[in-house]
C-alpha cells in the first residue's frame, strides 16, 4: 500500500517537473488545455507573470512567528523584493525550488535584509506558522549567514488571500486530492519597491549573474555597484526567454564609452605634460 502511493507520488513528481519546463519556456497559450496526452491534474497550471503588473501589498498572511503582516511590509524605500509561491508540505518541487534560491543567493555579495527581502508565500490554505518556521531554520542553516534572517520571510494565509497575491501573478495551480499533492509551476519573481512585477525566471536554479542583475533592475539601479549598471548597458532582459542575454548594441554602446573616456583621459595626461612642460621651461629661463 504505502510502496504504491509512493510509486504514484514518484510518477507525479516528474509530470511536476515536465510541466514546469515546459511553462519556463513559454510555450503557445494552449498548452494546459485539455489534451490527448496531458493529464486532467495539469490542465491550466500555469505562471506567466506579467510585467509591470500589481501585487496586492495589503493582503494579509501570517509569517513564521504566527504574527499578523500585510504582504506590503518587506517593501521598502529602494529594496526589491524576491518572491517564490511554495507550498511546504510539497516533498518535490517546492523544496528544490527553495534550496535552488538559497543556493543562487548564496553565490551574490548582496545580503538579505540590506540590499532586499525575499518572502516564500505558500499556496496551501493547511500550511501553518509552525511549517513556515522550519523551512526558515532550514534555508538559514543553508544560506550561512545567520545575520541575515531578519530578511527572510516565510507567509501563510487563507484561501483569500492566497488567492489575491496568486491571481495577480498569473499563477495558476491544482489539487490532487487522491494523492494530497498540487499541480504547479516553478519560478521566482522580482518586485520592485511599490511592489511592481520587474523580472521573472523561471524552473528551480537561478544563474547568479541573472539574478544580480535582476535585483539591480527591479530596485531601479539603487543598489550595484557601477559595474552592474554597465553590465545592464550589455545584457538586455528577455520576457519570452525569461533570461538575460548579451545585446551587440548594448556591447558597442559600452566599447563606445570607454573609447570615450580613454579619449578624454589621455588628453587630459598630454595637457598635464604639456603644463609641467611649460612650467620646467619656464623655470630654465628665469634661472639663465
Amino acid at each position: 500500500m504505502i510502496t504504491g502511493k509512493l510509486r504514484a507520488m514518484s510518477a507525479l513528481g516528474v509530470l511536476l517537473v515536465a510541466a514546469a519546463r515546459t511553462f519556463a519556456q513559454m510555450v503557445p497559450d494552449n498548452v494546459g488545455q485539455t489534451s490527448s496526452n496531458m493529464p486532467v491534474i495539469l490542465k491550466n497550471v500555469a505562471f506567466r507573470p506579467e510585467l509591470n503588473g500589481q501585487v496586492p501589498l495589503d493582503t494579509a498572511f501570517r509569517d513564521e512567528s504566527g504574527k499578523r503582516v500585510q504582504l506590503g511590509q518587506y517593501f521598502h524605500q529602494q529594496k526589491p523584493v524576491l518572491l517564490a509561491f511554495v507550498y511546504y508540505g510539497c516533498p518535490m518541487l517546492c523544496t528544490q525550488l527553495e534550496q535552488g534560491v538559497v543556493g543562487s543567493l548564496r553565490m551574490l555579495s548582496f545580503n538579505p535584509g540590506r540590499d532586499y527581502e525575499v518572502v516564500f508565500v505558500s499556496f496551501d490554505e493547511r500550511d501553518t506558522p509552525e511549517m513556515a518556521a522550519a523551512k526558515k531554520n532550514t534555508a538559514m542553516d543553508h544560506f550561512r549567514r545567520k545575520e541575515t534572517a531578519a530578511g527572510w520571510h516565510f507567509l501563510t494565509g487563507s484561501k483569500e488571500s492566497i488567492a489575491a497575491v496568486t491571481n495577480s501573478a498569473n499563477f495558476h495551480f491544482n489539487f490532487d486530492a487522491k494523492n494530497n499533492l498540487f499541480a504547479h509551476a516553478s519560478g521566482i519573481m522580482l518586485l520592485t519597491p511599490e511592489g511592481r512585477i520587474s523580472r521573472y525566471f523561471y524552473g528551480v536554479e537561478f544563474p547568479g549573474r541573472d539574478l544580480r542583475l535582476g535585483l539591480v533592475d527591479a530596485s531601479q539601479g539603487k543598489i550595484g555597484t557601477p559595474v552592474d549598471k554597465m553590465l545592464l548597458f550589455c545584457f538586455q532582459y528577455d520576457p519570452s526567454t525569461a533570461r538575460y542575454s548579451a545585446t551587440i548594441l548594448g556591447i558597442m554602446r559600452v566599447l563606445a564609452l570607454m573609447t570615450i573616456a580613454g579619449l578624454l583621459l589621455m588628453i587630459v595626461i598630454y595637457r598635464q605634460r604639456d603644463k609641467r612642460a611649460a612650467r620646467r621651461n619656464l623655470s630654465h629661463q628665469g634661472a639663465d
